[in-house]
């Protein structure tokens, strides 16, 4: 059996569970914080969660993961059969996760930590965000999901990395990320009332006492 190695309150494992949950796969989930420890450097590279167990080894990295997953397990479809249509579908992740949640993240540490941050970087993550936010609405579709007329992998990004990215520049900037992206927060609330979604959340927000 598949076993799910990470911890309920990182999105990027709750992206691998929810499309474990999707196609259907039994899994386990073993919760394995982040670690430098040798033996979890021989799962995961560089210790950080998720980790996936196979009966072949270890897979690291949330996309490589979510790949691997897609091809054992191809219904329901993570992607498009059209190939310039998955590409628009891996560009649109590309993007939510390089110019949003990678950008936000620079201030994660003083959004959820107590660390400081420079008035420089506020200034430059805020100006990464709106060059991020404007390419993004050249690129999303949400009619009714996120790339077309059918749910991919992007939603998945969408649903994890939206919100946590959102969450950081509320507490360090005081700006509204979603404020230029309304359909972004529709979306949202089309995608929380999935089951897999429903699920995953519950366990986050278990997971934090909630």
């Amino acid at each position: 059996m598949l076993k799910l190695h990470g911890i309920p309150i990182s999105n990027y494992t709750n992206m691998v569970k929810v499309c474990l949950i999707e196609k259907g796969l039994e899994f386990e989930e073993v919760k394995t914080p982040p670690s430098q420890e040798d033996g979890f450097l021989q799962m995961s590279p560089m210790g950080k969660v998720p980790c996936l167990e196979t009966d072949q080894g270890y897979l690291s990295e949330t996309y490589a993961i979510i790949d691997y997953i897609d091809h054992i397990q191809p219904e329901p479809p993570l992607f498009p059969s059209d190939p310039y249509q998955r590409a628009k579908v891996i560009e649109l992740i590309r993007y939510i996760e390089l110019h949003i949640e990678l950008v936000a993240r620079r201030c994660l540490p003083a959004a959820f930590f107590g660390a400081s941050v420079s008035e420089d970087t506020k200034k430059e993550v805020s100006r990464d965000l709106k060059r991020g936010v404007a390419a993004l609405k050249k690129l999303l579709v949400c009619d009714p999901y996120a790339a077309g007329d059918s749910p991919t992998l992007a939603d998945v990004y969408v649903v994890f990395s939206f919100p946590l990215a959102a969450q950081v520049v509320q507490k360090v900037l005081d700006e509204d990320l979603l404020i230029e992206l309304p359909e972004v927060k529709s979306l949202l609330e089309r995608l929380s009332k999935r089951e897999s979604v429903k699920r995953v959340e519950a366990d986050r927000q278990a997971a934090m006492g909630g």
